[in-house]
């Protein structure tokens, strides 16, 4: 049996035995049974807000009350039972809808505080407009429903309050697997993600909060007939905040949730009527408890411990699964002219490219060079100032997420945004009606879509159970998912965000493979990758970009001998460097020893057995194309992530595990990629930050040095450090690492983003930093500027060092091309 049709059976069990125990009950027990049934229509339209959307709200007792009071005054009215229950259900979702457009776009805290003004607001009507409502007195004297004639009793009431709590929870079971159902779900998870496979955010938050204020109207309005009295005592807002907390309680997101929370706030307070100016206290123990213990809630917590069931499904052949993909009539992506500015500050200027179908398009180039925000306003993420994105004859330029998804366009993320609470199989389901809905009770999981699904899975090479939930897979598993998820929804074009980040050699060769075919099955693919030999080995043409502007689009083997190309990843050569003015040779002494450390991040290891040293007083670059694992070694040695195996050496002791701040205790100072500093406080708080874990504090002489050093933060000091320019930052966080007077300066990427004048001034003082005899150890794409500067560097390909030497001798060596450009992997593999 299905665990779709058992959670059926069950709630139709548990509602019989609700029927059933009303005539073995006392009237008190009776009218309590008759609360709970109207607690969980209310919390279950609430779980469909909070439990499967993930929107947070507090006024859930304004729709309460609105349905209260249009079914109570439709009723004084002569209206017939019957057309004002359903009418106050609609009021109240009328104004949910009139309530969600400003309050949907909204996010985290301000979307509830919007919630609670609203049901501030009725409230207050609910006192002031006496005409209508009555005002503090309230209404009374409500008309019980009749049915051919027969007057229904209190009891009566009490079971159609249960049959529309079952009917309710057999709607919201319908709901969760529906279409709309996964679009909400989605949503909650990644709603970048969801936008991406067509889903309209608005549109989906909108019918969210439609259901939950009906849903909550059509309670009030049984609450009314149940209480034949109703005041603006009954609706105050601590009950908004019960209503969640059953939600919580029960288990937001599940079926049965709702139920279970509101039986627990119901009759909690029945066993503690002896203390009953004491139920929030307990509520909120309780509450705290559940947290702590069941953060799920109590059904979520249970079913954890239950076993997936696997679904049986035949699924089609990887074959099958590339046909089904393969567009009826492909078409191409032709960019011109395209760009956009942040802040006045031209990200992407002037970018032109075609993508045409059976092909796949690389698009590469340094850090910084724009290439996700190419993506990003291909695929709808952000609008673009300027230039068109044309396919099968429309110009898509600044079209919306969901927009563009529909018209064909496919992408995936940098970070994979998978939907983690949907298994590996819904994750593809969620992208087959590509962003169209369905029946609101129709299941979006047909045989034949579960068939494909899993066909998709065997085609990107998925080897895993359909049934594990996606925020349990490891990383490669999750790169996987996203692919076959963005080919269920049978794109003409797809784009892919560096799919091959962080994936072992074997499974780069694997997936491109995998790309390789989807090309020749007439999918336009536009890869951006870091992994030039994974690009150079199957793209047909590659866009190179350097500082937002396009500076090649050619063949593989044209662009990577292209002079602008090299310089770009290599650097210009113009920029000067003051030489060394030492006398004495530095690095006599070893200040840190890498051994044959391995680190990475789930299971797969991104440095591969690195054995490297850095002198005493020496600045030595660490050089590699992007991720070739050279942040990641920082990090290692800085303690921000722990190493698998091997040893990270300081000063003859063993550092590698230890936490960031003993690290820095002994001497180790990192100053991060993007600077990472702290815009609302000062520059010379944030200096001084620098010192916190020192044993001796620093005097007004050490921050006098400093600003001698970096004379351009000294006009800048009490000025707010966000206001600072990306190149004041730079200079800003060296000096905050040189305040901690560190043994070993970790720089990473300290020219990203600067202006070339910019850049040089910087290198002058890191030339002062190392004539000074402070130990350096520099990543920089800039490798013909880092190596001026250094003494000795390091190159680093698929995490592995594949030569080292002085700065001179690799600035000869071919290594360093075949680093950035590719065409290095023999030697990777030698130096395994």
């Amino acid at each position: 049996m299905s665990e779709s049709r058992l959670l059926d059976l069950s709630i139709l069990a548990l509602g019989v035995l609700a029927l059933a125990l009303l005539g073995v009950v006392n009237g008190y027990m009776q009218f309590v049974f008759g609360l709970v049934a109207i607690w969980t229509i209310l919390c279950t339209g609430l779980n469909v807000l909070f439990g499967l959307t993930g929107l947070v709200s507090l006024g859930q007792v304004g729709f309460f009350a609105v349905g209260a009071y249009a079914h109570a005054i439709l009723l004084q009215a002569g209206v017939n039972f019957w057309l004002a229950l359903p009418a106050g259900a609609l009021v109240a979702a009328a104004v949910g809808c009139v309530l969600a457009i400003p309050a949907v776009r909204m996010a985290g805290p301000f979307l509830a505080m919007v919630t609670i003004a609203f049901a501030f607001i009725v409230e207050h009507l609910a006192i002031e407009w006496r005409a209508l409502t009555g005002g503090q007195n309230g209404l009374f004297g409500f008309d019980q429903p009749a049915i051919f004639g027969y007057i229904f009793s209190e009891a009566d009431l009490i079971r159609l309050a249960i049959v529309l709590a079952a009917l309710g929870l057999l709607a919201y079971r319908r709901l969760s697997v529906s279409g709309w159902g996964i679009a909400m779900a989605a949503l909650r998870d990644q709603e970048v993600s969801a936008g991406s496979l067509g889903y309209d955010p608005f549109l989906t938050k909108l019918a969210a909060f439609a259901i939950a204020a009906g849903a909550a109207g059509l309670a009030g309005g049984l609450f009314a007939s149940l209480m034949q009295f109703i005041a603006p005592s009954n609706f105050v807002l601590s009950q908004s905040i019960l209503f969640l907390f059953a939600v919580i309680l029960g288990g937001a997101g599940t079926v049965l949730g709702p139920l279970v929370g509101a039986a627990v706030a119901v009759l909690l307070p029945e066993f503690l009527a002896g203390l009953a100016e004491y139920r929030l206290l307990f509520f909120g123990a309780l509450l705290v408890a559940v947290l702590l213990v069941a953060p799920r809630g109590i059904v979520g917590t249970i079913a954890a411990f239950l076993p997936r069931r696997a679904r049986p499904a035949n699924a089609v052949t990887p074959e099958e699964a590339l046909a089904f993909v393969s567009p009826e009539t492909p078409e191409g992506l032709r960019v011109s002219g395209l760009g956009i500015s942040f802040g006045g500050v031209k990200a992407v200027s002037g970018a032109a490219f075609e993508a045409r179908p059976g092909e796949v398009t690389a698009i590469i180039g340094p850090n910084g060079a724009g290439k996700t925000t190419l993506l990003n306003m291909i695929s709808g993420f952000y609008r673009p100032g300027e230039g068109r994105i044309e396919t099968g004859g429309t110009d898509i330029a600044g079209w919306s997420m969901h927009a563009t998804a529909r018209q064909g366009v496919a992408r995936t993320y940098q970070a994979t945004r998978l939907f983690g609470s949907l298994s590996a199989e819904e994750n593809v389901l969620a992208a087959f009606p590509r962003g169209r809905f369905g029946g609101v009770f129709t299941a979006l999981g047909t045989a034949e879509r579960r068939a494909m699904a899993q066909g998709l899975l065997r085609l990107v090479g998925y080897e895993g159970k359909p049934e594990t939930l996606a925020s349990d897979l490891p990383h490669v598993d999750r790169r996987l998912i996203e692919i076959a998820r963005a080919l269920a929804m049978r794109p003409r074009m797809l784009l892919l965000d560096e799919p091959a980040a962080g994936l072992m050699q074997g499974d780069k060769r694997a997936m491109s493979l995998v790309l390789r075919r989807l090309a020749d099955a007439g999918i336009a693919v536009v890869l951006v990758e870091h992994d030039m030999e994974l690009v150079m080995g199957i793209s047909d043409r590659i866009l190179a970009m350097d500082a937002g502007e396009p500076i090649a689009f050619d063949t593989p083997e044209a662009v990577r001998a292209d002079a602008r190309v090299i310089a770009a990843y290599l650097g210009e050569g113009t920029l000067s460097v003051p030489a060394r003015a030492l006398a004495h040779e530095p690095g006599a002494m070893d200040t840190l020893i890498a051994k044959d450390l391995c680190a990475g991040y789930g299971a797969a290891d991104v440095l591969q057995s690195v054995n490297l040293r850095v002198g005493k007083g020496e600045l030595v670059a660490l050089l590699g194309a992007n991720g070739a694992g050279k942040s990641t070694f920082l990090r290692t040695v800085s303690g921000l992530m722990a190493p698998t195996s091997g040893h990270v050496i300081l000063n003859d002791g063993y550092i590698g595990g230890l936490p960031p701040h003993k690290i820095v205790e002994r001497g180790v100072v990192l100053v991060p990629e993007g600077r990472q500093v702290f815009p609302e406080l000062s520059v010379a708080y944030n200096i001084e930050l620098g010192a916190y874990r020192r044993k001796t504090r620093p005097d007004a002489s050490e921050l006098e040095a400093i600003l001698q050093r970096f004379p351009r933060l000294r006009d800048r000091l009490h000025a707010r450090a966000g206001l600072l320019s990306g190149g004041e930052q730079q200079m800003m966080a060296i000096a905050r690492g040189l305040m901690a007077s560190p043994k070993l300066l970790l720089l990473d990427e300290p020219s990203l983003g600067l202006s070339p004048g910019m850049v040089e001034e910087l290198y002058a003082i890191l030339a002062e930093l190392r004539d000074d005899g402070i130990t350096i150890l520099l990543v920089d794409q800039m490798a013909s500027l880092a190596l001026a500067a250094a003494d000795r560097g390091y190159i680093l390909e698929q995490g592995r060092i594949v030569a080292e030497g002085s700065a001179q001798e690799l600035l000869q060596d071919d290594a360093l091309i075949a680093a950035y450009l590719g065409g290095g992997q023999e030697r990777a593999e030698a130096a395994q």
